[in-house]
């Protein structure tokens, strides 16, 4: 017998490589699934135990809204307003821009009335929100380990400052799958597109997990999803034979090294031929009735805006897409903060109102998680003046606030405070990794054993850190 090429060897090596790639994600979905079961047991997609949700639509609000204008008033602040912050709250802590400058108090202009069995704080600025005070949970008390803007989106996605690890939506995908074989179980969809602070496609990557599990972005203009249509000369005829064969080549590929991207491209190209006429009827609205269009304002017949975007959101949930994101940019407010809240909160308030709304009235919401939140706060201390016409604040890691309603988390409830001078937490923490640990176990899923492991690390949404936030859930 001669003995094996250097080709062979490597094709062994590349076969036991690639299967073995293929049997550690099947470790880390049955250790997801049943911890107490070896390795090859347990059916996929299924959560570790009931969940109280299926699918999750996140309003990301994208630049880092200012709580301090409307979720969480402070009389003391305004009362300080243009005087130095106090040093025992700020000597030697992290400032992104203010940096050694002076830090001045800065108040608010608008007006707070509490609403709801909570009886929350929510400003005039959200006269939406405010009607809806019994449906969500207001977290004053979120925090974040990143002072600037692609860390902090990247931390609040992935649970790391550090690019590369698969974000929420792409570990949900892999932990339980899909609902509907034809459309992704990871939709994006993005507002505001030119403004603010720019959007990486990375935000919804898969990192190291298999790219099957990446999000795909949906478009308002020209085709909903790139490269998806047929090109001109080729029918839908043709296009079949044409990925038979592909299908084909790529299973005998498959068959020989293992490669699960190999996998992937098999199913990405079915998925593409499914999605051509999937795609097409979700994204029509046209048939929509007017009061749909009353409740989430005219804005929603204009595809691109944050009111459509909410509309297909409620579609794609009906639709049991597991994990819908919505950017919505330019929050980024370090100067003329009351122009630019104002225009911000013109374009989301009445749509987020409206989405949940509509989930409510459509049994949809108590299985559908839907979070609102950017990836910080802002600070309490003024940037560029202290003048309330045109004010600015900048980036703050310590204190922010989020919204969430459904999918078992409380209604109508406030959590978390943070001191006079919203500077610091002072009760009920949330930080981000306990946050997911919450999202997660809503989901069915223990987060400590939602786990892949890559270039020989074990690695989750969770990092190492988190614990259940049981005060938030029903």
């Amino acid at each position: 017998m001669n003995p094996p090429s250097d080709f062979q060897r490597q094709l062994t090596r590349r076969a036991f490589l690639g299967r073995s790639a293929l049997g550690l994600g099947a470790l880390g979905l049955s250790s997801l699934l049943n911890g107490n079961l070896p390795a090859a047991s347990g059916p996929p997609g299924r959560p570790q135990y009931a969940p109280k949700a299926k699918r999750i639509i996140f309003l990301f609000m994208s630049g880092g809204p200012s709580q301090l204008d409307l979720f969480d008033p402070k009389p003391k602040l305004n009362e300080l307003n243009g005087q130095p912050m106090p040093d025992s709250l700020v000597k030697n802590e992290r400032v992104a821009q203010l940096q050694g400058k002076q830090l001045k108090c800065m108040g608010t202009r608008y007006q707070f009335a509490r609403y709801g069995q909570s009886g929350v704080d929510i400003s005039e600025l959200l006269p939406w929100t405010a009607k809806m005070a019994d449906d969500i949970t207001v977290i004053r008390s979120m925090q974040t380990e990143a002072i600037n803007h692609d860390p902090a989106v990247t931390f609040m996605q992935t649970g790391s400052a550090q690019p590369g690890r698969p974000v929420m939506g792409s570990w949900l995908s892999y932990g339980l799958g899909s609902n509907n074989r034809d459309l992704p179980a990871f939709v994006v969809l993005v507002s505001g597109i030119g403004t603010g602070q720019n959007l990486h496609t990375r935000y919804w990557g898969s990192g190291f997990l298999p790219t099957v599990h990446q999000g795909v972005q949906f478009r308002s203009k020209g085709d909903p999803v790139l490269f998806v249509s047929n090109p001109p000369g080729m029918s839908p005829e043709v296009r079949r034979r044409v990925l038979d064969s592909v299908r084909d080549v790529n299973q005998r590929k498959l068959d020989v090294v293992g490669d699960p991207e190999i996998a992937t491209r098999i199913e990405q190209y079915e998925m593409a031929y499914r999605m051509q006429t999937s795609v097409p009827e979700l994204m029509d609205t046209s048939k929509e009735p007017a009061s749909v269009f009353d409740l989430y304002g005219q804005d929603a017949k204009t595809p691109g805006t944050f009111a459509a975007n909410c509309l297909l959101a409620r579609r794609l949930a009906e639709r049991d897409v597991r994990f819908i994101q919505l950017y919505h940019r330019d929050w980024d407010h370090h100067d003329q903060l009351p122009k630019g809240i104002t225009t911000q909160c013109r374009q989301v308030d009445q749509a987020g109102f409206a989405l949940v709304q509509d989930l409510k009235q459509r049994g949809l919401l108590d299985d559908t998680i839907v979070i609102w939140s950017g990836e910080f706060g802002r600070t309490p201390m003024s940037q560029s003046n202290t003048a309330y016409d045109t004010y600015g604040r900048d980036h703050h890691m310590k204190a922010f606030t989020a919204w969430v309603a459904g999918g078992g988390f409380k209604a109508g409830a406030l959590i978390g405070a943070t001191d006079d001078l919203g500077y610091a937490v002072t009760k009920d923490p949330v930080p981000v990794h306990h946050f997911h640990a919450t999202v997660l176990h809503l989901m069915g899923i223990e987060h400590t054993k939602l786990v892949y492991r890559s270039q020989g690390r074990d690695f989750r949404l969770t990092d190492v850190h988190g614990n259940v936030v049981r005060a938030l859930l029903t």
